[in-house]
C-alpha cells in the first residue's frame, strides 16, 4: 500500500495545518510554509487597530450625539459605520492574545465564531455604508433636487436598518463554519504538542462546502458595492469639473484609498488564496507567496475599523457664521442652507 503524501500550507486563520493530498490537491508533493512571522506581525497590528479604533470611533460618537438634532444624511451613515467599527475594536483582544500563544485558542468555540463573524461583519457594514454615502454623494452632486425629496432622514433610517439585516444575513453563516479544532503542532524532538485553533472559514472535511459561499460572499459584499462606487464617483468626477465644486473632492479621495488599501488587496488575495487550495497542481512556491499577500493583507482590511473615522473628520459639516443670523435677515435664504446641508458640501 503506497503512503499517502503530506501536504503543509496556511490555515485561513494563520496556522500551519497538515493535510493529505487525498483531501486537497492544490500543491503537489510537500510544502511547509514558515509563518513565524506572524505571531509578532498580526498581534502588532490588531494591538494598533484595537487602540485607535476605539479610541477615535468613541470620539465620533460621541461629538455626534451630541447633536443629534442637527443630523444630516451623511452624518447618520457615518454614526452607524462608527458603532460597527467600535463593536470590532471590542473584539480584537482575542485575536491578540490568540496570536501571542501561538494559535492556541482558550475562550471556547462560541468566541471562535463570535470574533470571527465579527471580523466580516463589521468589513461589509463598512463596505456597504461606504457604499451608501457614495450614492448619497452622487445624488448630492449629480441630482440636488432628488436628494431634498427623497433621502429624508426617515428614508436614510431605513436605509441603515436594512444595512444591518443584510449584511448579517449575508455574514451569519460564518456562525455555521468558524469553529475551533485540536490540531498537533510540530515541536522539537519526539514531544508532539497540541493546539485548540480557531479555524477562520472551514475545518478541512467541510472545507469544499465553504468555496461557494466564499466566493459569493466576496462577489455581493465587494465586488458589487465596489462597482457601484466606481459607477457613481465616475459620474461625480465629471460633475464636479464642470462646475467647480471641488471641496467634495475629498469624500472621493478618502474612500478611494480606503478601498485601495483596505478592501481590494484583501479580497483579491483571500479569494485567489480560496480557489488555490481547491485547485490541482498548484507550484509550492505559487502557494506560498500568495499565502504571504493574504496574511499580510488581512491586517490591512482590519484597519478600515479606524481608518473610517478620518472620513468623519474630513468631511464634517462646519457650520458657518451665516447660519447663527436672524430669522427675518435670512428667511430667502433658508432653502439654499437647507440644500447644502443636504448636500454636505
Amino acid at each position: 500500500m503506497t503512503s499517502v503524501p503530506t501536504v503543509w500550507f496556511e490555515t485561513d486563520n494563520g496556522a500551519d495545518a497538515q493535510l493529505s493530498s487525498s483531501h486537497n490537491s492544490s500543491v503537489s508533493g510537500s510544502c511547509n510554509i514558515d509563518e513565524s512571522y506572524k505571531y509578532i506581525f498580526l498581534p502588532i497590528c490588531y494591538s494598533f487597530t484595537f487602540v485607535f479604533s476605539i479610541i477615535l470611533n468613541f470620539v465620533v460618537l460621541y461629538r455626534s450625539f451630541r447633536r443629534t438634532r442637527r443630523w444630516n444624511a451623511s452624518l447618520i451613515y457615518m454614526v452607524n459605520l462608527a458603532t460597527t467599527d467600535f463593536m470590532y475594536g471590542l473584539s480584537l483582544p482575542f485575536l491578540v492574545a490568540s496570536y501571542v500563544m501561538r494559535d492556541d485558542w482558550v475562550f471556547g468555540d462560541f468566541m471562535c465564531r463570535l470574533v470571527r463573524f465579527l471580523f466580516y461583519f463589521n468589513l461589509y457594514c463598512s463596505i456597504f455604508f461606504l457604499t451608501c454615502i457614495s450614492v448619497h454623494r452622487y445624488l448630492g452632486i449629480c441630482h440636488p433636487m432628488k436628494t431634498i425629496t427623497l433621502e429624508t432622514k426617515r428614508a436614510v433610517k431605513g436605509t441603515c436598518v436594512l444595512v444591518w439585516i443584510a449584511v448579517f444575513a449575508l455574514t451569519c453563516p460564518i456562525f455555521r463554519f468558524a469553529q475551533t479544532q485540536y490540531l498537533p503542532r510540530e515541536g522539537k524532538g519526539s514531544r508532539e504538542e497540541v493546539f485548540n485553533n480557531c479555524w477562520d472559514d472551514a475545518i478541512d472535511r467541510e472545507f469544499h462546502d465553504y468555496i461557494p459561499y466564499g466566493v459569493t460572499l466576496h462577489f455581493l459584499g465587494f465586488f458589487v458595492p465596489f462597482t457601484i462606487i466606481a459607477w457613481c464617483y465616475s459620474r461625480v468626477v465629471l460633475t464636479i469639473f464642470r462646475t467647480l465644486r471641488r471641496k467634495s473632492i475629498k469624500t472621493i479621495i478618502t474612500i478611494t484609498l480606503l478601498f485601495a488599501l483596505c478592501f481590494f488587496p484583501f479580497h483579491v488575495t483571500r479569494t485567489i488564496f480560496l480557489l488555490l487550495k481547491v485547485t490541482s497542481r498548484v507550484q509550492c512556491h505559487t502557494m506560498r507567496m500568495v499565502s504571504i499577500c493574504y496574511k499580510i493583507t488581512r491586517p490591512l482590511a482590519s484597519f478600515n475599523a479606524w481608518l473610517n473615522a478620518l472620513l468623519y473628520f474630513l468631511t464634517k459639516e462646519k457650520n458657518g457664521p451665516c447660519c447663527q443670523k436672524p430669522e427675518h435677515a435670512q428667511c430667502w435664504f433658508r432653502p439654499l442652507v437647507h440644500i447644502k446641508r443636504t448636500l454636505h458640501i
